[in-house]
């Protein structure tokens, strides 16, 4: 089992950072083979890309509109994202 440190008040340095996301592509990348790793997270990366960009037009639609059911509108948005598969929802 993995222990997870509590962040500390310090500044995180692009050296820390990187330590952090190869370790975190390791724990993801478990038993794939590293040739076969860009088939797996390639498309996590752009289905990541494709929710922020509707979260983004979501809300300056929602600022434009001050109504959240027509801040989701399909043709408010580039992308059409189904309810309940946006990112932060899985």
């Amino acid at each position: 089992m993995t222990t997870h440190t509590k962040p500390t008040e310090e500044q995180l340095t692009q050296t820390n950072l990187e330590s952090y996301l190869w370790k975190a592509a390791d724990i993801l990348r478990g038993a794939v083979r590293p040739e076969k790793y860009g088939d797996y997270m390639l498309p996590l990366l752009f289905f990541k890309r494709l929710s922020d960009v509707w979260a983004e037009e979501y809300e300056q639609a929602l600022k434009k509109f001050e109504n959240p059911a027509a801040a989701k509108v399909k043709y408010e948005h580039r992308f059409p994202i189904p309810d309940g598969c946006l990112w932060n929802e899985r």
